[in-house]
């Protein structure tokens, strides 16, 4: 088959198009045939051996953790999914045309691949920290960077939980936050005023990394309300770091009815063939996505 791996550590360059054995499905597991594979920032991360020390892997290796595809094999002790099935889930090496998933659910009628395999990961970040900042229906919660794919996934869902939303983004995508039911406002200079003025925020969440932990403590007031995603040294500055996946099974439940309620849909921004994942990686790491960034196999 054909997948995208790298031999070594570093820019986009190091990834390369490549012909490799088929993985095969294991005890609980399943694999598909790869229609889609979403690109998350963990993916360059991972590229760039950020997690080296924490979750070391061994080169050459493939990348990729979200996919869509049809089901090819299933794995002993796996039931209520067949051969044939459409799927979306998490798994490894997904940036190829066949992968091992791990974890799956059934895709929700309507859905194409190419929207499915932008799902996985952000739906579970997003879920997961929800719940860790604490935030309650009534309250309000303030997204810092919100227009990506975990942004438009937090905003859905919060606004479905009753919780008010404000999101920082650019210009360009300040309507697109106020179609997803937040209060937009701009990033830059008088950032913190003007959050200020559209209301009391009780918790906050940084998304994109960008420098802004020691205003949003200051906005929230009380550490323990402000997570990042983005930013390895929040601790060091008295917020806390989410970096560790939950119950995926679960998140991918969550998004199967999020979505046949009507109540979650994320754009897919672009597409690129597997011989463009670095321009893909280029793309995601200069960041200011409207929603999602696709592999299409």
């Amino acid at each position: 088959m054909k997948r995208v791996s790298f031999a070594e550590f570093g820019g986009p360059d190091v990834l390369h198009l490549e012909e490799a054995e088929e993985p095969h499905a294991g005890p609980g597991r399943i694999r598909v045939a790869v229609r889609a594979a979403g690109v998350n920032p963990v993916d360059w991360r991972i590229r760039e051996g950020q997690f080296q020390q924490a979750r070391p892997i061994e080169l050459p290796a493939g990348i990729g953790q979200d996919a869509s595809g049809v089901v090819d094999e299933v794995g002993e002790g796996v039931d209520g999914v067949e051969v044939g099935d459409h799927v979306f889930g998490r798994g490894a090496g997904t940036y190829a045309e066949f992968a091992v998933l791990s974890a799956w659910a059934r895709m929700p009628v309507g859905l194409s691949f190419e929207e499915a395999a932008g799902y996985p990961s952000v739906v579970e970040t997003a879920l997961r920290i929800i719940r860790q900042v604490g935030v309650q229906t009534g309250q309000t919660l303030l997204v810092s960077g919100a227009s990506g794919g975990v942004g438009s996934a937090v905003l859905q869902i919060a606004r479905d939980r009753g919780i008010t939303v404000i999101g920082t983004a650019g210009v360009a995508n300040q309507d697109y936050l106020r179609s997803l039911g937040a209060l937009p406002t701009t990033y830059g200079k008088g950032w913190v005023e003007r959050v200020r003025q559209l209301g009391h925020v009780d918790a906050a969440l940084d998304l994109a990394g960008s420098g802004v932990i020691r205003e949003l403590l200051e906005l929230t007031g009380h550490p323990q309300k402000v997570i990042s995603i983005a930013d390895l040294d929040a601790p060091a500055l008295g917020a806390r770091y989410s970096g560790v996946t939950g119950n995926v099974p679960q998140a991918l439940t969550e998004a199967v009815d999020l979505i046949s309620r009507g109540k979650l849909r994320i754009p897919v921004e672009k597409t690129y063939p597997l011989a463009e994942a670095a321009a893909a990686h280029i793309d995601s790491q200069a960041g200011h996505t409207r929603g999602r960034r696709v592999i299409v196999v």
